[in-house]
């Protein structure tokens, strides 16, 4: 059985990938187009998903946890762009990952 904070891993996992799903929909000059269509499906599906998963974790942690936690959801995306986007990552995004990372940590605790 998965546990509720593995669930928050993958709903924050699949929030980020729908983000970048956007992003790749954007890329381009006219707006309707195959690319964009099933670029934009895809990200809204999966943010649809993250979205329902959510609403179940919702009802096993409290809120106070929850919510503050699906900012891990910046880490993906920092990963994400990184890889896939060649975005740069600097010692500020660096440094507010990090923090991030200390505060979902003392959140669990």
């Amino acid at each position: 059985m998965i546990t509720p904070f593995l669930m928050i891993v993958l709903m924050t996992i699949l929030g980020a990938i729908g983000g970048f799903c956007f992003k790749l929909a954007t890329a381009g000059q006219k707006i309707i187009r195959t690319k964009f269509v099933v670029m934009f499906s895809l990200g809204g599906l999966l943010y649809l998903t993250a979205a329902i998963i959510n609403i179940y974790v919702l009802n096993l942690l409290p809120y106070t946890v929850v919510f503050p936690l699906t900012s891990i959801t910046y880490i993906w995306t920092l990963i994400i762009s990184s890889k896939w986007l060649d975005e740069k990552v600097t010692k500020k995004k660096m440094i507010g990952v990090l923090s991030i990372l200390l505060g979902a940590y003392l959140l669990v605790l």
